[in-house]
């Protein structure tokens, strides 16, 4: 089935995963560029237009909450979805803010992704879990939180939340974050 009017723009910077979607989405008749982040977005934007977004959220070269922002304000329009490796409440929470229409986990298969291009409501049949959050949790959560409060810089985040910027940076890099 070919999407004539469906251009997919992909931002990821691991080049091997990059192109195993774009050859995916390519056998189902999508036209699809790559960029590598934010340094590249506006390259791409420039010869562009894409009705349809992927963007990883831990990119090499920022984050891309900071994609979905831009890509949102170039146009409302573009159905974008983030995919994660890394994901949290807080940064699901800000995605959405910014303009994503949905956010997946890793791994997600190009059927998911697709299928949430389509979706248009939430849902509220989603199964509830009766497990409260750990405190390790909740603390990854607010960590996720201060640093998409601070635009990822972690000097601030680690002054927000009290704690030495070495000790936020050993946490982030015992859990990378995403």
């Amino acid at each position: 089935m070919a999407y004539p009017d469906a251009f997919l723009l992909i931002v990821e910077d691991d080049a091997s995963f990059a192109r195993a979607l774009q050859k995916s989405f390519e056998r189902r008749g999508y036209r699809v560029s790559v960029c590598d982040g934010v340094e590249t977005l506006d390259a791409a934007l420039a010869t562009v237009t894409p009705s349809k977004a992927v963007v990883d959220l831990k990119l090499a070269g920022g984050s891309g909450l900071e994609c979905v922002k831009i890509l949102h304000r170039r146009d409302p329009s573009t159905k974008i979805v983030v995919l994660t490796g890394f994901a949290s409440i807080s940064t699901a929470v800000e995605s959405i803010k910014l303009g994503a229409c949905h956010y997946l986990a890793k791994p997600s298969s190009v059927d998911d992704i697709e299928a949430a291009f389509t979706r248009r409501e939430g849902d509220s049949t989603v199964v509830l879990s009766q497990r409260q959050s750990s405190i390790k949790t909740l603390e990854w959560e607010r960590i996720h939180e201060t640093l998409a409060e601070t635009n990822f810089n972690i000097s601030e985040a680690a002054r927000r939340l009290g704690m030495h910027r070495r000790t936020l940076a050993r946490k982030l890099a015992k859990q990378r974050v995403g």
